[in-house]
């Protein structure tokens, strides 16, 4: 029987034929995918004819087509729907993939072409993208090792295998604390609950097979539960468990984990020159270097920290108020946060919730994309991976754009957080390809799926990186769409947040749930006035993260990362009513992979340009501009990575932003 993974694709835009696909297809589609990589490697590597352009750095480009393909599926998959058979793949191929990759990085005639071209990349006559892509892949093969000789090779080589290992078990060990903890509620733990949290909790209680409601660690049921449950009790251990994930002994315990990628890191940037890891891994940054990420967080960490502190003074009155003779709570804070949001803003997140129906809000998304960048969107009745997941054809004056999905709902299989991926990206070299991007959200399923303020925010957000996927357009694969410095990645993400506050946004789409009426102005402007409200908490616990994860990388591994991160949070002066965001042993980000390792800061890094970038539309009074919107495209969402970030900013801005456009955004420019 012919195995779909490895056919040509006669399916509608070329979309996986996912109804024909089976778990056993991989294994043999992998195997297949690494030989004919290998087979086009050598290739290459070997080609009597002196090194061009073409026959070394484009060809490269093109060499891992059918495990691009392949890998393309198996990975979107295994995030939005696992199942053990997928997680026993993702532990077979980790060090079948990396030890591919350092079989590319370690050939030394292949790095012979690549450094000979480089060398005399001046007289090669190349164009301004070709040259990017020569400086980038040369780049990639030096920081991969391919300098290296001898032992120090071969020991990098087992040290990138094992943390390919390392960072898949992490992750499998997190999803299986997420899927397997949830708590039953009695019918008389509802109490006080509003509706849209009791039906949440009644359809999780439905998708663990319990006969009745039950609260799970998806962030977008445990955390309306933190913020309406009277029943402290219940706050606590529902908490409890939430920030337990990956450290509650056993199997699926990562502490022992976090310790060996860290030391292994550590050693990966010793072998290749460099002083720490943090250094190695910002070398390549917009940051640079560690203490400029040092330096911009700090910058952020006092004011946010002195808000917290007035936040918290005010909340614990709040709390003895309430008879509970006892210090605020990392529990209790999001509880009285919400009582004062209400008393000071008059905003109730039951009252707002019927306005931010998910349909409405992809809708919101859609129409902010149409009207920047002329884009429509068409749905498709295609066969996808999960009965959950929706397809729109995107296109422009006509032309096809890309094929987006949307995965939305919260489940067992699915690994928690929001992400974008693309099953295929956008490049011209070797004919017209055009990218499928999917966007996969963990909401709490509903009869209509309300979502939270932050939930249609996340809705934004993860929109903003598929705009920057689907609109790219370049010509070569390794510079498409995301494909930019982290610290830059964020930028078209946290800037399409800005959207869903423009007011004419709210007036067109936030419509209520049950009567259909719009917002009323008086309830969107406090919304919007309120956008701010507990910005101390929200930075204190993002910043606390962003400095461990720096702190972990920037000097020697520490032999007990918990402790480590204890004495981060001891010097900074963390509130004690405050967690972290991500806790060491379910810092996914950190330990999943090397994608935001040293780098949870970025997300700030962008906040930085994103505020400003917003600016530029504010200025000519208009958010929907489309000068704005059309330099905004050609130099940041259509350019990939074709230019160094900064320049691409200045293209778009004329200048850099500072820090100030952001504590003004953030509204700490002012202490209460």
């Amino acid at each position: 029987m012919t195995n779909p993974l490895l056919e040509t694709w006669d399916t509608a835009f070329g979309l996986p034929p996912f109804a024909r696909i089976a778990d056993a297809d991989f294994a043999p589609a992998m195997a297949a995918a690494l030989a004919e990589g290998r087979k086009a490697v050598a290739a290459i590597a070997e080609n009597p004819e002196p090194p061009t352009f073409a026959n070394t750095i484009a060809a490269l480009e093109l060499a891992d087509d059918l495990l691009d393909r392949v890998a393309g599926v198996f990975y979107n998959l295994s995030g939005a729907d696992a199942n053990p058979a997928r997680d026993a793949l993702q532990r077979e191929f980790a060090p079948m993939l990396s030890a591919y990759s350092s079989e590319i990085t370690n050939n030394a005639a292949l790095f012979a072409r690549i450094d000979d071209l480089w060398q005399r990349r001046a007289a090669l006559e190349l164009s301004d993208e070709e040259l990017r892509v020569l400086t980038l892949t040369h780049r990639a093969f030096v920081r991969s090792g391919a300098a290296l000789e001898g032992a120090a090779r071969d020991r990098l080589t087992a040290v990138k295998s094992r943390l390919a290992v390392l960072g898949t078990e992490f992750t499998q060990n997190l999803l299986a604390d997420e899927r397997d903890w949830f708590m039953v509620l009695s019918e008389g733990d509802l109490a006080g609950l509003p509706d849209f949290v009791v039906n949440a909790a009644r359809e999780a209680g439905r998708e663990k097979g319990q006969p009745g409601p039950v609260v799970t660690l998806s962030r977008s049921l445990i955390v309306p539960f933190l913020q309406f449950s009277p029943r402290r009790d219940l706050r606590e251990r529902a908490y409890r468990a939430w920030t337990a994930r990956g450290m509650n002994g056993g199997a699926s315990d990562n502490r022992a984990l976090t310790a060996e990628i860290l030391a292994l890191r550590a050693e990966r940037a010793a072998l290749l020159g460099y002083e720490s890891f943090a250094t190695y891994k910002l070398e390549t940054e917009m940051a640079g270097n560690p203490q400029a990420v040092r330096d911009l967080l700090m910058a952020v960490w006092e004011p946010a920290r002195a808000q917290a502190d007035a936040d918290a003074a005010r909340l614990t009155r709040m709390l003895h108020d309430d008879g509970i003779n006892d210090a605020l709570a990392p529990w209790d804070w999001r509880y009285y946060s919400e009582k004062r949001r209400l008393a000071e803003h008059d905003l109730d997140e039951a009252e707002l919730k019927p306005y931010f129906q998910l349909d409405a809000m992809i809708a919101a998304a859609f129409d902010s994309a149409t009207r920047l960048f002329g884009l429509e969107f068409r749905p498709l009745d295609v066969a996808l991976y999960h009965p959950d997941a929706r397809a729109w054809e995107v296109t422009r004056r006509g032309s096809h754009v890309a094929v987006f999905v949307g995965d939305y709902f919260a489940r067992g299989s699915k690994r928690s957080g929001a992400w974008c991926s693309a099953m295929r990206s956008q490049r011209k070299l070797g004919g017209d390809v055009r990218p499928i991007v999917v966007n996969v959200c963990n909401f709490a399923k509903g009869d209509p799926c309300l979502l939270s303020y932050d939930d249609a925010r996340t809705l934004f957000h993860e929109f903003g990186h598929a705009l920057h996927q689907m609109l790219s357009n370049v010509t070569y694969g390794s510079i498409s769409g995301t494909c930019v410095a982290r610290d830059f990645v964020e930028l078209p993400s946290q800037l399409y947040e800005h959207w869903l506050e423009v007011p004419e946004v709210l007036d067109r789409h936030a419509r209520h749930a049950v009567t259909g009426a719009a917002m009323p102005e008086a309830l969107r402007d406090r919304l919007l006035a309120a956008r701010t409200y507990d910005m101390g908490f929200q930075t204190v616990e993002y910043v606390a993260s962003a400095l461990v994860d720096l702190d972990f990388h920037d000097g020697p591994a520490p032999a007990d990362p918990m402790a480590a991160e204890a004495a981060t949070l001891a010097r900074i002066g963390m509130p004690a009513a405050i967690g972290m965001r991500h806790a060491t042993p379910h810092f996914a980000h950190v330990f999943s992979g090397d994608g935001y390792s040293a780098g949870y800061y970025s997300y700030m890094w962008s906040e930085v340009m994103d505020a400003d970038a917003f600016a530029a539309f504010e200025e000519v009074g208009d958010p929907f501009d489309p000068a704005t919107a059309a330099r905004l495209e050609r130099f940041i969402l259509s350019a990939g990575g074709s230019a160094e970030a900064d320049q691409l900013y200045t293209a778009f801005r004329g200048r850099m932003p500072g820090v100030e456009a952001l504590l003004k955004g953030r509204g700490l420019d002012r202490v209460a």
